[in-house]
């Protein structure tokens, strides 16, 4: 559980580290010695600005220790280059992998960090050739760089959109595939995945039903969640954050759609566990 800090109205968010990992995560940390779930995934899954994110509520609700790998902003690829945190997921119970959109992972085009996926690296030559007129030097985000490329030119954006929904697929293939059996893919958005892929205006980014569906015979369970729009509206009421976090805050579900998360994945995981 994490605590507001009253003079500021921010959270604590106790980070701890796994294995021989020197990547930070969200705490208090969880013993690794009791049966346990580990949790993968980005914002959501982190609980950014929020106090008791699902994770922490599933583990009231299951028993079992909650293991919050979730980390701001992944992708595919920050799990696949960690091996620790893959063998961390193989002696859990059960793990719960949150869709990741597919703007934060390395393919033919651009390179991302191999931790921080959102971080833009620089672009492949097949990129450069394909947009000669396009100026990299002050990319540093993924976002940014893939707003960029669409203003330009939507046509030329739909070619690398389609590259890194490929790369998508392979980078979840591979990663569910190393995972244990009872492995739950959880969809948590505004909206349940659209049969198209919807640009730049919706996350988990460029991806869509057929893509979901491409995944899910590597996972015991899948779980949808989808949002409300009143909910969004509320989500402030209950989330922490400094004055100049509210834009960010009011973008990401708030502690009633973690509660409602919380039900559905408590129920999933209480079938598969038994």
């Amino acid at each position: 559980m994490a605590y507001a800090l009253p003079s500021e109205g921010v959270l604590d968010y106790f980070p701890c580290r796994y294995g021989v990992s020197n990547m930070s995560f969200r705490g208090p940390r969880r013993s690794l010695e009791r049966p346990y779930i580990v949790f993968l995934g980005g914002n959501e899954t982190y609980g950014k600005f929020i106090p008791d994110p699902y994770p922490d509520l599933v583990e009231e609700e299951v028993g079992y220790g909650a293991v919050n790998l979730g980390i701001p902003n992944a992708g595919p690829d920050v799990y696949l280059n960690e091996p620790s945190l893959i063998d961390l997921a193989q002696g859990a119970e059960a793990v719960v992998v949150q869709v990741l959109g597919a703007g934060n992972l390395s393919n033919r085009y651009y390179k991302v960090h191999p931790r921080r996926n959102d971080r833009f690296v620089g672009p492949t030559p097949l990129l450069r050739t394909l947009y000669r007129d396009v100026d990299f030097t002050e990319i540093s985000f993924t976002r940014h760089l893939l707003a960029t490329l669409f203003e330009h030119s939507p046509e030329k954006f739909q070619t690398v959109a389609e590259d890194l929904r490929a790369t998508w697929h392979r980078q979840m293939e591979a990663l569910l595939k190393r995972l244990p059996e009872r492995t739950v893919l959880l969809w948590l958005s505004d909206q349940a995945p659209p049969s198209k892929a919807q640009g730049l205006g919706h996350d988990p980014l460029l991806i869509d039903a057929e893509l979901v569906a491409s995944v899910r015979p590597f996972v015991r369970t899948y779980v949808e969640a989808v949002e409300r729009s009143d909910q969004r509206g509320r989500g402030l009421s209950g989330m922490a954050f400094a004055r100049d976090e509210s834009a960010a805050a009011a973008r990401m579900p708030g502690p009633e759609v973690h509660r409602d998360l919380s039900r559905l994945l408590s129920s999933a995981l209480e079938k598969i566990l038994k």
